[in-house]
């Protein structure tokens, strides 16, 4: 039997290269990123399938998922972007960047996964999995990053609004608060903090077990932490 395909969209050497590393286990991989440096690096990896997007193009998007000869049975936005400074002095285009990027692109791939996939059979009462990659800044806004908290707002809305939509549907739907850093590689953690960032292969465990919880008691947000984090 073919392996269900998992589109992970923002793909690079971070958190989505080890959500790439946990998916190839047992799925087919699209990768799609806005450059291609990082992301091949994954793909020959995993043995993923690469294609240049630019998340924010919708006919761009529409044709990525056009191309898959099923229905995903996982998609997962992982892009980001941050412009700091203070709001009097923000560039307005800036501003509508961070938000194209960070909102606009995660509803157009919300858009166009959920439309194949409500073609698909469902498998256990589910017919896929959405999700979002989130972070504190969607739950509280910080000072001299209002951007970051404006997309990152409006894609925990996008993600709550179509999970009360789509639930009942078959399609289940996520959106993932990273509330810390991210042990990426080129980064390391302080020597007297040991522990204070989040190691990606461990929030892809989450990941998965998002897209293996039973239709009966799917969760639609989740916070992941370092144990020696402040609340």
């Amino acid at each position: 039997m073919d392996k269900p395909r998992a589109v992970i969209i923002g793909a690079g050497d971070g958190l989505s290269a080890s959500l790439a590393r946990e998916l190839s286990r047992d799925h087919a991989l699209t990768l799609a990123a806005r450059s291609g440096a990082k992301m091949k690096s994954v793909a020959d990896e995993t043995g993923a399938e690469a294609v240049l997007l630019d998340a924010t193009d919708e006919a761009a998007v529409k044709a990525l998922f056009d191309a898959l000869l099923e229905p995903p049975r996982v998609v997962i936005y992982n892009p980001s972007m941050r412009v700091r400074g203070p709001v009097a002095e923000l560039a307005m285009e800036d501003v509508r960047r961070v938000i194209e990027v960070t909102a606009i692109g995660a509803f157009l791939t919300g858009k166009h996964a959920a439309r194949r996939m409500l073609e698909a059979e469902p498998v256990a009462g589910c017919r896929g999995t959405i999700l979002f990659t989130g972070a504190s800044a969607g739950v509280k806004g910080y000072p001299q990053s209002a951007p970051f908290a404006m997309g990152k707002f409006a894609q925990r809305g996008l993600s709550e609004s179509m999970a009360r939509e789509l639930h009942p549907k078959g399609i289940h739907v996520a959106w993932i608060n990273i509330d810390g850093v991210i042990l990426n590689p080129g980064r390391s953690e302080p020597d007297d903090r040991p522990g204070s960032m989040l190691r990606p292969e461990a929030i892809a465990s989450t990941y998965r077990n998002l897209m293996e919880q039973d239709r009966s008691a799917w969760s639609n947000e989740i916070c992941v932490r370092p144990s020696v984090e402040t609340f």
